[in-house]
């Protein structure tokens, strides 16, 4: 698919996914979210790629949200049949390679559920945190209703998506919706830095991580321990699990090959 509204570059085993749509503060029409979908499917098909960082073009936004032009006239069995196919949101959840959020300026409405849905947030100084849709007479559509709350917890969720009200980074690090606050400057540098420590890991290791710890969303207690255990077993099925223990006992880098 050729893209009109991303950019995607490969800086070693780390691709960067830029939404870029500035003058538009990066607003997801359909256009951006089927562009969204199929990079990442090309992406989980490239061995190379171990970790993806996805950021908004410009300084003033990260996502505004989803293109409000494109609600006007929709009828509720128009609009559902859009809802039920495959969403750029969901995609980026069960993608099996670690995604990290590069927050700047405004993640509104669709671009806070885009940010919720990646594994890892890191937002600069002056972000600006929100589900607005109720001020619109609109419920969040795009995970928002089920993923804030298991950030941030039911009560304080509830508060911002009733009220529709913005939180700042500060504000929103200490509840726990992102990992970081780091200075605007800072932003690209330290985001990079901690894709990059975690493109060394193991790729196996990686994805079977990521699934273990999105399992406990979902699951209970002991059925997620279970889960668990059977995928620390697998574990002992890939070479990187033997060249990190022999690397280790011979106090060495491992080299970790995915396989």
């Amino acid at each position: 698919m050729e893209f009109q509204n991303l950019i995607v570059e490969k800086r070693n085993r780390v691709a960067v996914v830029t939404v870029n749509r500035p003058d538009k503060l990066n607003a997801l029409d359909v256009r951006t979210r089927q562009e969204l979908l199929a990079a990442f499917r090309e992406l989980e098909e490239d061995d190379a790629v171990r970790v993806v960082v996805i950021r908004g073009a410009g300084d003033k936004a990260f996502i505004a949200g989803a293109d409000i032009r494109e609600f006007a006239g929709k009828r509720p069995l128009e609009e559902r049949e859009i809802m039920r196919k495959s969403r750029a949101f969901d995609a980026m959840e069960d993608f099996p390679k670690p995604v990290i959020a590069m927050i700047n300026g405004y993640a509104l409405g669709g671009g806070c559920e885009l940010a919720m849905a990646c594994d890892i947030r890191i937002a600069a100084a002056g972000a600006k945190f929100g589900q607005p849709e109720i001020k619109l007479g609109l419920i969040p559509g795009g995970g928002g209703t089920q993923r804030l709350p298991r950030l941030v917890g039911e009560g304080k969720a509830m508060e911002l998506i009733l009220t529709g009200d913005m939180i700042d980074a500060e504000e929103a690090c200490r509840l726990g919706l992102v990992n970081c606050v780091v200075p605007p400057q800072e932003l690209e540098a330290r985001t990079m830095e901690l894709a990059n420590r975690i493109a060394e890991m193991s790729p196996v290791a990686l994805r079977l991580a990521k699934q273990a710890v999105k399992a406990a969303a979902r699951l209970e207690l002991r059925p997620g321990l279970e889960l668990e255990s059977e995928l620390f077993a697998l574990c002992f099925a890939s070479e990187d699990t033997e060249e990190g223990i022999q690397a280790f006992i011979a106090k060495r880098k491992p080299d970790f090959r995915g396989r």
